[in-house]
């Protein structure tokens, strides 16, 4: 078997229909199977799955059990030589999934390789990043972007060439493709991660092993980007994104800093709130 796709849905039936739609046309010359892992999805794509794509292995969770414990029950049961995790919300192009066990044969030193990720409109999303810093994640949650726009260059690596092969620090978990032999040396994903820097967290532990995470052009695919995390309500999401990168830190780097992130949030949190009281109040002045 020459890969195995690992798809977590979450109420994008329709996104995850044309998905499957074209990972079952145009991938030829590679032997391929295909797990949805329903995470207690509402709309009834557990049941489009059935009905319409019998030769996916389907995965009917009875709760959301989040990305990384959902993506470990398929990776538990894979066959393949290269198992990629594919967001429901992607669209791989003709020939991508080829394009990419040729060319991870040819390069035995990625132990995680993501492709060119594109917009509707065929322009090249930018999501190869560096590790996350202290600093960077302070301006993350004091909102400093929107004050100095570029705060964040370094981390957001805004000078990467998305036409060049490289190895980089970690890429957008939405085309995360992992060799069998890391899988086997490192294990699956951390499941104390329910959404966000799962896909980092792993990328970290790769290169911790001696193995290099990569970038390559020679393959692409349409990323529609969050359809999931969408229907989430904002501060639902924020308390993911806080709680995993807290976990993140705790994991990683120094006790000192994992506090001053703890610390940080509630007046983060506090600013933002005054600030979108007195735009209120402006708006309403006018």
């Amino acid at each position: 078997m020459d890969i195995s796709v690992i798809i977590v849905s979450w109420n994008v039936k329709e996104k995850l229909k044309k998905n499957l739609k074209a990972l079952f046309s145009g991938q030829e010359g590679i032997s391929s199977e295909v797990f949805v892992i329903d995470n207690n999805s509402r709309d009834n794509s557990a049941e489009m799955v059935e009905k319409e794509f019998p030769q996916v292995k389907l995965i009917a969770n009875k709760d959301n059990l989040g990305f990384a414990k959902a993506n470990n029950q398929a990776i538990n049961k894979s066959r393949g030589k290269y198992i990629l995790l594919l967001n429901p919300d992607m669209r791989v192009m003709p020939n991508t999934l080829y394009s990419m066990v040729k060319w991870m044969d040819s390069r035995p030193e990625a132990g995680v390789a993501g492709c060119r990720l594109v917009n509707e409109r065929g322009e090249t999303i930018p999501h190869v990043r560096r590790f996350p810093a202290l600093l960077d994640q302070l301006a993350i949650i004091f909102k400093l972007p929107h004050f100095f726009p570029g705060v964040l260059n370094h981390y957001l690596f805004k000078n990467f060439d998305y036409s060049k092969e490289a190895a980089v620090d970690s890429i957008r978990g939405s085309f995360f493709m992992i060799r069998r032999e890391t899988m086997d040396k490192i294990g699956g994903l951390d499941e104390r991660f329910f959404i966000w820097f799962e896909e980092v967290d792993y990328c970290r532990r790769v290169k911790n092993a001696g193995l290099k995470v990569m970038y390559t052009p020679s393959a692409s695919s349409i990323d529609y980007v969050g359809q999931s995390i969408s229907q989430v309500s904002r501060g639902a999401a924020q308390k993911y994104f806080r709680g995993s990168m807290l976990k993140y830190f705790e994991k990683w780097q120094p006790a000192w800093q994992y506090w001053i992130l703890k610390l940080a949030w509630p007046v983060g949190q506090a600013l933002t709130f005054l600030g979108d009281k007195l735009s209120i109040k402006g708006r309403a002045r006018t």
